[in-house]
This record gives C-alpha cells, structure tokens and sequence, in this order.
C-alpha cells in the first residue's frame, strides 16, 4: 500500500481526513482550517493531540499516551477499518507527524495528500469552511507498530550505520539555535534537511531520487538508520521519505529538544563528526 495519495485519487476514496496544519511560529491552525479546508476534513491539534508536555528533559513533543492518542482519534471519527488521510499546507511536515503517529499506533491504512492542500486547490476542487463535527469512530490503538530509538540508543546507530538530523543546516551545524539550550547536533549525525526531500511542487521526490540522496548520505539498507529534528515533529517527513526509498527507518522521538536538555549527552557542531570513544 502506497503511502502517498493524490489529490484526484482521494477525490474517489472514502476517507477520515486529518488537517494537521501547524507551524513552529504559529502552533494553533484552527483558524485557517476554518476558513478553508478539503470537505470532510477534521482539524488535529498537534501540540495538544500528537503530543504530550512534560519536563524540558522529555523534549518539546514528547508521544503522547496510546490511551490519550486513541481517545483523540475516535474524536475525529477512526475506526479500525478507516482509511485515514493527513495532509497540511506546509509541504506535509506536520501531517507527517501524524502518519508517524497514527502507524506507529497500528492503523492499517494511512496515507499522506501527496502536495498536500496546494495539491487539492490546484487540482481545481473547491474547500469546506468552518469547524467539523464528525460521528465518534471506535478505533483501539497500540504503540510499537514502527521502529524507535531513545536518547540511550542513537550514538551506537551512528556508529552502526546511519542517524540522519532533519534540521536546518545552520541549526544542525550549531550556528544558529533559536528554540532549544544548546546548539549544535548528536555526535555522528549527518544533516539531511527534510526541504531536500519535496519536489518545487511540494511533492515527494521520487523513490529513486530519494533512494540516492541517502545512499549519498552514506544509508545503507544493510545497516541501522534512525532520524530526528528539533522536536520528533519534522523528523517524521524524513521517516516518509526513507520509506518510499525502500529503508526500514527508526525515528528518535526526543530529538534535540531532549538531548540538549540532558547535559550529560555529548553535542558537536561543524559538519559530520566521529561518534565519541
């Protein structure tokens, strides 16, 4: 089953759609969901519905609980045998959050608007304004359906194989920080931008041309791979994109956010640079 869906198939699919539109500088995107979203759209809160808070050390978007995950999902109206589609206007960086989330959660048969709204305006299909009220779905979740890592792990996957930081490179070289405590990145990373994974359309590149921009990062499908951003938000644009290459990619929920928290964790900055002894 293919990850992606486009804007003319979605047209022709029965789906629960999820509007994740969300923004670093602007996390609430209520506001634009009700003046303009693909009909029969839900709006999810992901700083209060694909995210927990807790102490800096958890990170900014620590996984909420399955129970709190699950309650937020029948709320949009999920059952177990739902197709579930995620979009969001920012290139899907947000809504790949939620496809992380809601897989790693067990459902079956989720998919990512491939251009996400740009592509369902452009296809010439008109919008739906103003809240939503879905039936309640009876979806029942469970965590583990998808590869992870914690902050114990990632060191031994960079000297394994490959970690791959989402970042900005000026934020993954340690020039810049403008959110969390300590600049820089996890020793061994190599920098992997999620923009460098999206066609100028917005879309996803495709699988062959992702396959060789990691390759050429040093991924090998022989050997461990695992991700992480800021926060675990846009990280998981990076799990899409090593999917439809063909990897079997681990994401590290905490990302920065939470190794820069714990000051016993080591941080280098520059370009790439050897896991410490």
């Amino acid at each position: 089953m293919s990850i992606l869906i486009t804007a003319d198939e979605l047209a022709a699919t029965p789906a629960v759609l999820l509007d994740v539109r969300w923004r670093l500088d602007r996390p609430d995107g209520s506001e634009e969901f009700r003046a303009g979203h693909v009909p029969g759209a839900v709006y999810v809160d992901l700083d209060h519905q694909l995210a927990s808070h807790g102490e800096p050390a958890d990170g900014r978007h620590p996984l909420p609980t399955v129970e709190a995950l699950q309650a937020a999902a029948r709320s949009w109206g999920v059952d177990d045998d739902s197709t579930v589609v995620v979009y969001d206007d920012q290139g899907n960086l947000a809504a790949a959050r939620a496809w992380w989330l809601l897989t790693y959660a067990g459902v079956a048969d989720i998919r990512v608007l491939d251009g996400g709204l740009q592509a369902w305006t452009e296809s010439d299909r008109a919008l739906e304004t103003g809240d939503a009220a879905p039936a309640a779905g009876s979806v029942t979740l469970s965590y583990g359906h998808l590869p992870v890592v914690d902050a114990d792990e990632v060191l031994d996957v960079a000297a394994a194989g490959s970690l791959l930081d989402a970042r900005a490179p000026e934020r993954y070289r340690g020039e810049t920080e403008p959110i969390d405590p300590v600049a820089g990145h996890i020793p061994g990373a190599v920098n992997t931008p999620t923009g460098q994974n999206l066609a100028d359309d917005g879309r996803f590149l495709d699988p062959a041309t992702l396959r060789s921009r990691f390759v050429a990062a040093g991924v090998d499908p022989d050997r461990p791979v695992a991700t992480y951003c800021g926060s675990g938000v846009t990280a998981a644009h990076n799990i899409v994109a090593l999917t439809l290459a063909g990897f079997t990619p681990a994401l590290y929920p905490g990302s920065w956010s939470q190794w820069s928290n714990q000051p016993e964790r080591p941080v280098a900055t520059g370009q790439t640079q050897g896991v410490p002894a």
